[in-house]
């Protein structure tokens, strides 16, 4: 009697021993998928806010001094450019990188970097100059992302041309 009574106690230590092991290891693998949802929305957080500061761009009607604001703002910024289209500069001219942009081949290189450090932003302050930016002007905002949904420029396109003197 002894004897089935040790073996009945040495059973159930095992199976004890098995379903808390079962435990352990159901327990594991969903903290481990609750870890990788919790990276998963801590990244596209993380995303969303380095591209906050672009929102206010995104297909926007801004005034010249937003414009002139962005060009300072964004001047130091590595793999990025702004072009402004002016009523005198049709044209446009890049400051920070120039970027591809349009129906440029390669299409796949869309948003990428051509040329670096182009444009004086001291030229759109100046009244003279065709890359004058009037502060009281309206210009449409454009952001350019790259193929990976990158943002690396944006786009500004006079829409209002003032009467010149």
């Amino acid at each position: 009697m002894n004897n089935a009574s040790s073996a009945l106690k040495v059973a159930a230590g095992i199976f004890l021993t098995i379903a808390l092991i079962t435990i352990v290891v159901i327990l594991f693998v969903s903290a481990q998928e609750a870890t990788k949802t919790a990276q998963n929305n801590f990244s596209d957080i993380q995303t969303e806010l380095s591209q906050a500061s672009f929102t206010v761009y995104d297909d926007t009607t801004v005034s010249g001094s937003q414009v002139t604001n962005a060009l300072r703002k964004f001047k130091d910024r590595e793999q990025f450019g702004i072009q402004v289209k002016t009523g005198k500069n049709q044209n446009g001219q890049w400051y920070g990188n120039m970027l591809r942009v349009g129906n440029q081949v390669p299409i796949e290189d869309f948003g990428a970097v051509i040329s670096d450090k182009v444009g004086n932003i001291n030229n759109s302050w100046n009244e003279i100059l065709d890359e004058y930016v009037n502060p009281s002007g309206k210009f449409k905002a454009k952001v350019i992302k790259d193929n990976s949904n990158v943002v690396r420029g944006i786009i500004f396109t006079q829409t209002t041309v003032l009467a010149s003197p």
